[in-house]
């Protein structure tokens, strides 16, 4: 699949994380990023998912633990494609956070995201990612404890 598309896909799926900080969270937008069936990677486990209700919940609460934190914005800073096949990718998408916890000055956290994507002529979604320890980073930069 062309970069271009995949600009495009992780513009809007940052737009609808944007979104959900600003309070107004949809998660029938973030769930259609997704295949109806993932895998998510972190430094302790790797667990799978299904594309349902439960993750919905579970996005509610992600979503709720980040305003808590100070989340205020996220910005693509660059992000690389690298083919595996005909139907699929490996998408490393480089992140830039804004935090501004209990009204403290801003500030940010640099991290990344390598997202495994499934193409066909719907377009492109997500069917695993791995993600770095985003616990410590948060306690790195004094976010949270």
């Amino acid at each position: 699949m062309p970069a271009r598309q995949y600009k495009d896909f992780f513009q809007k799926y940052v737009e609808a994380y944007n979104q959900g900080l600003q309070g107004k969270l949809d998660t029938d937008l973030i769930r259609s990023f997704f295949t109806d069936h993932f895998l998510a990677a972190g430094p302790d486990n790797v667990e799978t998912g299904s594309n349902d209700l439960f993750f919905s919940s579970t996005l509610q609460k992600a979503y709720s633990f980040y305003q808590k934190i100070g989340a205020r914005e996220l910005h693509i800073r660059n992000f690389v494609v690298t083919p595996i096949d005909r139907f699929h990718d490996m998408v490393k998408v480089y992140y830039r956070a804004e935090y501004s916890p209990k009204g403290a000055p801003i500030k940010t956290i640099d991290f990344d995201v390598t997202y495994f994507m499934q193409t066909s002529e719907a377009g492109p979604k997500i069917f695993g990612f791995v993600a770095g320890d985003e616990m410590q980073a948060y306690r790195d930069a004094g976010i949270a404890v």
